[in-house]
């Protein structure tokens, strides 16, 4: 999984080997399990010594922790990124909300294996990373209740929309689409499922628009 920081050389290369054991470690968490994965593993995987790991983290529940923490970091940004291109170019909150739900699909898209990880863990409540976990995702789904709320505050959004579920509930509904879509739809192109999401969220399933006045 790639930085979204630009570092110095020597920062980069520990940021290279970091993204390395990163990407070991969501692979095989992915295909075996946490508990089943070993440090071990993860360095053969990455291509590095066992020491390297333990140089980066102190133990594999760190390392775990720590990519939980990077993967959401760089969707939040992705998240970010898409409302404000949006704002520069004029669009509509709702255009910036149809526009994270595509950034979303993206990501899902190019990291699966983080995606379902980050998905299962949710529902854990016995790990040592669950404080940190319910800190990133609330992160992320904060970029989208601001987008509701200002949203709100201009008119374009109706003042009774219960903001922290509705965000919740976007962030969900593209996470959850996007897992089934991979593991049960793969025929379908990125563009098919985003526009399916859009007319969703645009209301034209039900009639109703999102809470517009």
């Amino acid at each position: 999984m790639e930085s979204s920081r630009t570092v110095d050389s020597g920062g980069g290369r520990r940021q290279a080997t970091r993204q390395k054991l990163y990407e070991a470690a969501v692979t095989l968490i992915a295909e075996q399990g946490f508990s089943a994965t070993t440090v071990d593993e993860i360095a053969e995987r990455a291509g590095v010594a066992k020491g390297t790991v333990y140089y980066n983290f102190a133990s594999k529940s760190v390392l775990f922790e720590e990519l939980l923490r990077h993967g959401v970091g760089l969707l939040t940004a992705s998240l970010r990124e898409a409302a404000e291109k949006t704002a520069r170019d004029g669009g509509s909150k709702v255009d910036a909300l149809d526009a994270m739900i595509r950034a979303g699909l993206v990501f899902i898209d190019r990291y699966p294996a983080f995606t379902q990880l980050y998905v299962a863990e949710l529902w854990r409540t016995n790990r040592a990373w669950q404080s940190t976990l319910m800190v990133v995702r609330q992160e992320a789904v904060a970029v989208v209740e601001n987008v509701l709320r200002d949203g709100i505050a201009n008119g374009e959004l109706s003042d009774e929309i219960d903001t922290p579920l509705t965000a919740s509930a976007l962030v969900g509904m593209v996470l959850v689409a996007a897992l089934d879509w991979q593991a049960f739809q793969p025929e379908r192109s990125l563009d098919d499922v985003h526009s399916a999401l859009s007319r969703l969220l645009q209301g034209r399933v039900s009639g109703d628009g999102l809470g517009h006045k």
